[in-house]
């Protein structure tokens, strides 16, 4: 059976959100062969008309737009704009994750560096202390042998 080009878009549409079909769900569907439908799919792949999962690298700002952009969609809208776009949900769930990491990462990054300038200060402060300690406990060896050597110069 012979199927036009807008067929085979059709088709191959059901593979991509909503439905998420697998090749061998929708070649069953369809009565076509899996053989049949991966090759359609390549075919399409080659002139850019088919997404995959290995969508091109969006930079950090273009990701976190597009989560902004799509937070407040239906599954339906959601869907529909990702096919224009060119990638999955599942792609926008990921980025909203790390997302959220990221900024969980910076405060705990501001957090730490807060907490490792105050062990520095710290620190100073104890290495401070144990210097004068030292001293006071040097002090008072000194001062138990002078109170020694007078005593046993009285004698």
């Amino acid at each position: 059976m012979y199927h036009t080009e807008s067929e085979k878009a059709a088709i191959l549409s059901k593979l991509l959100p909503p439905y998420n079909l697998s090749v061998s769900e929708l070649a069953n569907q369809e009565g076509v062969c899996n053989k049949t439908v991966y090759t359609w799919r390549k075919k399409a792949q080659e002139k850019g008309a088919f997404l995959s999962k290995e969508s091109p690298k969006w930079s950090a700002e273009q990701k976190l737009t597009m989560v902004i952009q799509t937070s407040g969609m239906t599954q339906h809208e959601l869907s529909q704009y990702c096919r224009e776009k060119g990638f999955y949900p599942d792609q926008i769930k990921q980025w909203k994750i790390e997302s959220i990491e990221g900024m969980s990462k910076q405060k705990n990054f501001k957090s730490i560096s807060a907490d490792k300038q105050r062990i520095k200060v710290l620190e100073k402060e104890l290495r401070r202390k144990d210097k004068a300690l030292a001293e006071a406990a040097a002090l008072l060896v000194l001062s138990k042998k002078l109170a020694t050597l007078w005593e046993d110069e009285d004698v």
